[in-house]
């Protein structure tokens, strides 16, 4: 799962329509970059497509974020399925990317910034689960605290009608590729916008159990940030698709 941190995006919408322009001049607004979809090239409009073509798409989208103002984040969670037997992957990643947005948003407060995070989630049949435990972790609370400064429930939208939950799914699609198979070719555009703080990354979690010596920037750099001690707290626009 992963989030976009959407403030700064002025951009988020005309430069994908820029590159929407080009799969098809006629319509461009009709085009909706969906990663999964373009990498497969089996539905319209990238059925035809050649490899490197799809893949410069790909990467043309996370490009935009890539080139993006330094203000702009990303936030991903990859969880491991089997370090957690019995719990969904979605609400375990769902719960940890509201306390990382939380916590980001808590030392912009602590600086002067007093504006309350949003969630803008792609439409799924986590739904009404994500609805439920956004409300409580605003009173009951999460693993990690109370969420205080994201405001409302998650918003739920057609990811055709939004760029930036598009570009969220393809900061997903990266990472998924990244840690799934071992792929870097688009995780490697968007790694440096991942939220960090004094050298270490709070925007990316990798949640295993496996091999507590894991090279993967996230680990890495939570066991430099936490004197290589176990992560005690282990690692906006959202996407679940991965």
């Amino acid at each position: 799962m992963t989030g976009v941190l959407g403030r700064e995006f002025a951009l988020g919408r005309k430069e994908p329509d820029t590159l929407a322009s080009t799969v098809d001049a006629a319509k461009p607004y009709d085009v909706e970059f969906h990663a999964s979809e373009i990498f497969s090239r089996r539905v319209h409009p990238w059925r035809g497509m050649s490899k490197p073509e799809a893949q410069g798409i790909i990467k043309g989208v996370l490009g935009v974020l890539g080139g993006s103002y330094d203000t702009a984040k990303a936030f991903a969670c990859a969880v491991h399925k089997p370090s957690f037997p019995g719990r969904d992957p979605v609400e375990l990643a769902f719960e940890d990317l509201c306390s990382r947005f939380d916590l980001y948003l808590n030392r912009l407060r602590a600086e002067g910034d007093r504006q309350r995070g949003l969630l803008i989630l792609d439409e799924s049949t986590h739904e009404t689960a994500l609805q439920k435990m956004a409300r409580e972790s605003r009173t009951l609370g999460t693993r990690w605290g109370v969420i205080r400064n994201i405001t409302e429930t998650p918003l739920f939208v057609d990811s055709h009608a939004s760029r930036l939950v598009q570009l969220a799914d393809h900061v997903a699609y990266s990472v998924f590729r990244r840690y799934n198979a071992s792929d870097a070719n688009y995780f490697d555009i968007i790694a440096s916008k991942f939220e960090s703080m004094d050298g270490v990354i709070h925007g990316l979690a990798h949640k295993q159990t496996i091999d507590p010596e894991r090279m993967c920037i996230a680990c890495v750099s939570r066991r430099a940030g936490h004197g290589r001690q176990a992560d005690q707290t282990p690692l906006l626009f959202l996407d679940d698709d991965q």
